[in-house]
């Protein structure tokens, strides 16, 4: 539904930490399906953990910003100026059930609870098949960048 080349140019994060490989569903202003494949050849696996490679949950939760980023910007083109940028503001009630492994791909859904001027509250879930892996609740700032220098 959104390219590869779509979601470079939609999120700030690049190589190797853009964590987003393709967008499945998208409902503007509402929610958003992505998904992320994790490969083993992953830089994070060198040390995380070289006996028993499990993808970090830390990364899980970056995807899940990283899908609400994509929803945001396509959802809010028309009021979202190009010096704005959308900051991960805190995660609450994140739990993590089942690791994820080397060759797992993971479903990320984020459903939209507010979108305001100054900022946004989701809800993500990631799965490996029909499995959660995670949950999380978002809150996103938007800034000037200008504003951070």
């Amino acid at each position: 539904m959104i390219s590869f080349e779509e979601i470079r140019n939609l999120l700030p994060q690049k190589y190797p930490f853009q964590f987003i490989d393709k967008v499945t569903e998208f409902e503007e202003g509402k929610r958003i399906i992505c998904v992320k494949n994790v490969s083993g050849n992953e830089p994070v696996f060198v040390g995380h953990f070289p006996d028993f490679a499990i993808f970090p949950g830390v990364l899980i939760i970056e995807a899940m910003a990283q899908a609400s980023i994509i929803l945001f910007k396509k959802s809010l083109t028309a009021t979202i100026e190009q010096d704005k940028i959308f900051l991960l503001a805190s995660v609450s009630s994140a739990r993590f059930t089942k690791p994820v492994f080397p060759g797992d791909q993971i479903f990320i859904e984020v459903l939209v609870e507010k979108i305001v001027s100054k900022g946004a509250i989701v809800q993500a879930t990631a799965k490996v098949g029909e499995t959660v892996v995670a949950k999380a609740n978002l809150t996103f700032g938007i800034a000037e960048k200008s504003a951070l220098l």
